[in-house]
């Protein structure tokens, strides 16, 4: 497959052990099959940076897909992995919870691949485990946020299969403006999910009142 990396610099030798260890997924390469999307991950102002393009073979590699797991899956594996200052004894009660009974076994694996929540989506996590909006909220709020998909090789195998072929400059002045809309978006998309009344749907109260979904 191709893969694409947005980054302030070109990367011809992606180097396995380097890289945030409190990204999504933990320590890895992050990539994307989505080159505007990539762009739009190089352009943190209106520098602009670069869009890497490698290929990829995962034939014979371990590939976790975290869409076939679930919601909860995914939003323990982010809260296992994210730097978080807990606002409330409950948003803290309701991630340990989580943690205890939906973490998959994700380490194990060469290849992750699922959605990925920049702060202002994982603020809709946080929303959730404060009890502040449902499971079907959070669930409509992922599928209609176009956060796109991200691929993170985790292993040194892994490591070894991606093979870098180009590399182009990202127009700041044209793909930030896009990274900062997306952000707004999801912002003001929060704000008015806040002031939804939700008759029905599932708290994290109700999981975890019932033991487990």
């Amino acid at each position: 497959m191709v893969l694409y990396h947005g980054s302030l610099m070109v990367v011809e030798h992606p180097e396995y052990g380097l890289g945030r260890v409190n990204n999504d997924y933990g320590q890895g390469f992050y990539c994307t099959e989505d080159i505007e999307l990539a762009k739009e991950w190089a352009s943190r102002d209106i520098n602009g940076g670069f869009v890497n393009k490698y290929e990829f073979d995962d034939s014979g590699l371990r590939v976790l897909d975290i869409s076939d797991l679930g919601l909860l899956a995914w939003i323990t594996i982010l809260i296992r992995n994210r730097s978080i200052r807990y606002a409330s004894p409950i948003e803290k009660r309701s991630a340990e919870f989580l943690l205890s009974r939906y973490l998959p076994v994700y380490e194990e694996y060469d290849v992750i691949r699922g959605y990925r929540a920049d702060d202002s989506y994982f603020s809709y996590t946080r929303a959730f485990l404060s009890n502040t909006i449902t499971l079907e909220q959070l669930e409509m709020a992922v599928r209609l946020g176009n956060l796109g998909m991200q691929i993170c090789l985790k292993s040194p195998e892994s490591f070894g299969r991606i093979r870098f072929t180009d590399a182009e400059t990202v127009d700041g002045y044209h793909y930030y403006p896009m990274r900062m809309k997306r952000d707004r978006k999801a912002r003001n998309d929060h704000m008015r999910l806040l002031e939804e009344d939700a008759v029905d749907g599932t708290y994290i109260r109700d999981i975890i009142r019932e033991g487990g979904a």
